[in-house]
């Protein structure tokens, strides 16, 4: 996923939020060191945090031996399931007309 970009030109939406004095001076400390503004030094952090977050939910991290595992199951011939046999002889929903 690539970094959101924030550019202050294209920047429409408001965002507002509270700080403890101590957040506030930590916050305007590492934008400094960053050499950003506070408003880009957050949204570029919050950002950060967001995308990962939501690359948690695709992307999981397993062992060796979980991986070959689930490499061999999917090599491995398939299972007759009869579940699944039924639910594709069924006409879609969306195809009912």
């Amino acid at each position: 996923m690539a970094a959101v970009a924030s550019s202050s030109s294209a920047r429409s939406a408001r965002l507002g939020l509270r700080a403890t004095p101590e957040q506030e001076a930590v916050l305007r400390r590492a934008a400094e060191v960053a050499h950003k503004s506070l408003t880009d030094f957050i949204l570029d952090s919050a950002c950060l945090a967001a995308e990962q977050t939501l690359l948690d939910q695709r992307l999981f991290m397993v062992s060796g031996s979980q991986y070959q595992a689930l490499m061999d199951l999917l090599d491995g011939a398939e299972q007759a399931n009869s579940g699944l046999a039924d639910l594709f002889s069924r006409k879609a929903p969306w195809d009912s007309k």
